[in-house]
């Protein structure tokens, strides 16, 4: 069984894993599996009031989730996807769960440019939660050298793996016209 296959029957049975997307190392879980999303920002120490990001192998996948998705949603997924851009608009409430959500109604999707994490997700069949390898506040790992071993003991499995760009996504909020970048990472929207 090769690290893929290893990773992708954890996370189908509602385990969580690190793993390397083309930004940073992420931890994630099936989204669809609230004991484990609750695991997960619990291990993490994140605050369920904080939105947590998700990955998606495919635009047809986040229209599914995006409620709908508007024309500048739907531009920017054309330009920038698969890539380092998180995009954040209106969800499908009933599909995502609260403290996905961070108790809103908007949620932030990406497609990593990563084969590897796209065969996970495509896989499992249902987005992943793709927020970094870290402790909430600690400092994103971009090598697997960097993640704290602590988190490593907390966790299913870790796959192994290289980080291309080894910097953050962007992180747009298309709630609001003009949309506005919430945080500037490693794609420039022009």
């Amino acid at each position: 069984m090769n690290d893929a296959d290893k990773a992708i029957g954890i996370v189908k049975k509602g385990g969580i894993i690190i793993f390397p997307t083309d930004t940073a190392f992420g931890i994630g879980c099936r989204i669809d599996d609230h004991a484990a999303v609750d695991r997960l920002f619990s291990l993490r120490r994140r605050p369920i009031s904080q939105a947590m990001p998700v990955l998606v192998s495919s635009m047809e996948m986040a229209n599914y989730y995006f409620d709908p998705p508007s024309d500048i949603v739907r531009r920017l997924m054309k330009t920038y996807w698969p890539g380092a851009l998180t995009i954040v608009a209106k969800c499908k409430s009933d599909l995502i769960y609260s403290p996905i959500r961070g108790g809103g109604d908007t949620v932030g999707l990406r497609m990593p440019n990563h084969e590897t994490t796209l065969e996970i997700i495509k896989k499992v069949g249902v987005p992943i939660l793709g927020s970094s390898a870290n402790f909430h506040g600690s400092p994103t790992p971009y090598r697997a050298e960097d993640i704290d071993p602590k988190l490593v003991k907390l966790v299913d499995y870790v796959m192994p793996g290289e980080c291309s760009l080894k910097q953050a996504s962007t992180v747009v909020d298309c709630t609001c016209e003009p949309y506005s970048i919430l945080r500037q990472g490693a794609v420039t929207i022009i």
